[in-house]
């Protein structure tokens, strides 16, 4: 193939990580956090210097744009799609990216912090040898999720639009906020999307593809409990901090929970608690690769509350579920061709490609059930979420190849 990168996917991706883009799940505003907004307002200046005539970001934070088609072939529309939000777990602000090349196999140490990148818990870097890895100094989350997938379609989207011979249909690019507190598509524009096929650009290992995810459903225990005077509470307080321990310290050690799952097993997972005596709020996430295991882990955890708010007669308990995502699986199969494309063009990339299941949720998870059959496709982002996170710049130059090969392979195909 004859693109070139020369390192404009690392240095597009370098600026971006800069930017302090982190969602609040706290915020009742959309998106969550204005400064994602000035991402977005680079990102839109980018291609529109590139040529991309009808760039723009809305009032609710989406960058939609439009590479125009090279062909009189009647293609199906294709959607490239990235976040622009980094997570609240850890912080975002002032991220100094490093470049550590021609990884040599051992562990990196990054200079604040004392954090030490073992190759023994980050697998992936044993296929890097001699590539450049990209840590931060150890002071905050580097940003990869998703800032190399917003990088790759932007690099992606400028070698199509300076080389109009290679043939492709209509590609849409969609770039958005607050997927990493679950509201990244609330008020996408599907209609001013015109898309029929999509793909994240979201994903971890070099040459993967994720077409299934977890179903994800929130849940909400709120207790009320019985407050006094502690000085005269015998035989009358019931503290519903206390109650909400209890249900916490009941859920199972070993099992069900994030720490002790892998593969295709679910959890149920405590995510915050907040409150008084008086009344305490406990938050969930529960997750399962199937819908029936979902309600089977909700109604395990309604029991032990019921259980547990039995021995105490003056307090009481609300239960409620939230739905948050499904899994993709379910729209996908019935349009095999999106997935197997991704998959062929990896192998043009000279990679050979994986099918996997993430047990997590990527924009496309809901994308799939508006209307827009959506898989992921392998971004490099490795350790996200933490100060320990990595992206290779190799695997994000293969991931820019993946993209342009993709766009001709739909036009091919038609």
């Amino acid at each position: 193939m004859d693109h070139k990168i020369n390192f404009t996917v690392t240095e597009r991706f370098l600026r971006y990580v800069k930017i302090d883009t982190q969602s609040d799940p706290e915020s009742a505003t959309f998106p969550s956090t204005e400064k994602q907004k000035n991402l977005g307002k680079i990102l839109v200046k980018e291609l529109l210097e590139m040529g991309v005539k009808d760039a723009q970001m809305d009032s609710h934070g989406y960058v939609y744009a439009t590479i125009p088609p090279t062909t009189k072939k009647k293609v199906p529309v294709i959607c490239f799609c990235s976040h622009m939000d980094t997570s609240p777990d850890c912080s975002g602000k002032n991220v100094k990216p490093l470049i550590h090349k021609k990884f040599n196999g051992k562990d990196i140490r990054l200079p604040n912090e004392n954090i030490v990148l073992k190759v023994t818990e980050h697998p992936d870097l044993k296929n890097q040898i001699g590539n450049d890895i990209i840590t931060t100094d150890g002071t905050t989350l580097l940003g990869a999720d998703n800032k190399a997938g917003l990088a790759e379609i932007m690099d992606a989207a400028h070698f199509l639009i300076n080389h109009p011979q290679i043939l492709h249909g209509k590609i849409r690019i969609l770039f958005t906020p607050d997927e990493e507190i679950g509201r990244g598509v609330d008020k996408v524009d599907m209609k001013k999307l015109g898309a029929d096929f999509g793909y994240t650009m979201d994903g971890e290992s070099r040459g993967t593809l994720e077409d299934e995810t977890f179903s994800a459903d929130g849940a909400t225990i709120t207790i009320k409990g019985f407050s006094t005077h502690p000085g005269f509470a015998k035989g009358k307080m019931q503290s519903a901090i206390k109650i909400a321990s209890e249900i916490i310290g009941s859920l199972p050690k070993n099992k069900l929970s994030p720490e002790t799952t892998e593969k295709k097993e679910g959890f149920v997972h405590p995510m915050s608690m907040n409150g008084t005596i008086e009344k305490m709020v406990i938050k969930f996430i529960i997750r399962d690769f199937t819908e029936s295991g979902l309600k089977k882990h909700e109604k395990f955890l309604e029991l032990i509350t019921r259980k547990v708010l039995g021995k105490y007669k003056k307090a009481s308990y609300t239960f409620e579920v939230q739905e948050q995502y499904r899994n993709m699986k379910r729209v996908l199969v019935k349009h095999p061709q999106v997935a197997e494309y991704a998959l062929e063009a990896m192998r043009r990339s000279g990679l050979t490609p994986r099918q996997e299941s993430i047990r997590g949720g990527t924009d496309g998870s809901r994308l799939s059930f508006m209307g827009l059959p959506c898989p992921n496709i392998f971004a490099g982002e490795h350790a996200f979420h933490s100060k320990q996170e990595w992206v290779s710049v190799q695997d994000m130059e293969k991931a820019v190849e993946t993209i342009i090969n993709l766009c001709r392979i739909w036009e091919e195909k038609s």
